[in-house]
């Protein structure tokens, strides 16, 4: 690969500049690409005036299947690509959609326009926060998962799955995923449950990473429905704040997130005319 190729920020993460050989996108080897993508986990394309509609075609090369993201709002007819969260303050880290069995293998996000200031979208290392957590925090996590709970609608589990969303389909689905309870409501709106380890192994590497959704929750339960302590929290945060790096978003930046190793967020902003588009998918095995 002639393209420049430089670290970013001080983590595994690189970013990939666009050169007067290639500076179309698609002209780069997927083969390099995944081998880099498997050793740093965060890669930023730049220069290559990336758009929403490039962002997806790109990641069909790496794609086995794309997941709908039902909590965004899609963009133009495309029902796999998003606007991100709206709002501008922070988001904490997270692991994109950790609270869920549906979980995707990397995030794609593209950017139309960046904030004037702020809003970056940051990301930290979960084999990094694993490995300076306490050993007493470290042992609580061993010893206990994490329980989630959502509502759902039926036919969005039917699509999710790709599969008809009659009762029994989506049934035989539940019953064969690992840690998931569930109950069907009088409005065929599913009450969901899911208990997962708040350390998974990363995809690649098969490293430890405490990579899951706890910060994003008002209160974190382990599996015996008790809450996780303040201190607790506040340990991780204080690891997570040590360990993050940002994304200085430039317009028609590419970055894709290796969503078995990493937590990502964002910074706050005040600029109604940020732009950034989303979509998830799962690799190739």
């Amino acid at each position: 690969m002639k393209n420049k190729i430089e670290s970013l920020g001080m983590s595994t993460g690189k970013i990939i500049y666009s050169c007067d050989d290639c500076q179309d996108i698609h002209r780069l080897k997927v083969a390099t690409i995944m081998d880099l993508f498997k050793s740093s986990g965060v890669l930023l394309f730049r220069g290559f005036r990336i758009n929403h509609e490039q962002m997806k075609t790109f990641a069909e090369q790496f794609s086995s299947k794309f997941i709908q993201d039902y909590g965004r709002p899609q963009v133009d007819s495309d029902k796999f690509v998003h606007f991100v969260d709206p709002g501008m303050g922070d988001s904490s880290f997270h692991r994109e959609h950790g609270y869920s069995p549906f979980c995707p293998d990397v995030i794609w996000f593209c950017c139309a326009v960046p904030a004037a200031q702020g809003g970056e979208t940051t990301f930290c290392d979960g084999v990094q926060v694993w490995e300076k957590l306490s050993e007493e925090t470290r042992q609580l996590f061993i010893s206990k998962k994490l329980k989630f709970r959502h509502e759902v609608q039926a036919d969005i589990i039917g699509r999710i799955t790709g599969l008809d969303a009659s009762i029994t389909d989506i049934k035989g689905v539940l019953d064969s995923l690992e840690g998931v309870n569930y109950q069907f409501q009088e409005n065929e709106s599913i009450l969901l449950e899911y208990i997962c380890s708040a350390v998974v192994k990363t995809k690649y590497s098969h490293d430890d990473a405490f990579a899951n959704s706890i910060l994003a929750l008002e209160h974190a339960t382990l599996e015996d429905d008790s809450i996780v302590p303040d201190e607790i929290i506040g340990e991780i945060e204080e690891v997570t704040d040590k360990l993050t790096e940002k994304i200085p978003w430039q317009a028609g930046d590419l970055v894709m997130i290796d969503n078995s190793r990493f937590m990502h967020g964002r910074k706050e902003f005040n600029d109604n005319r940020r732009q950034i588009f989303s979509t998830l998918s799962n690799f190739h095995s």
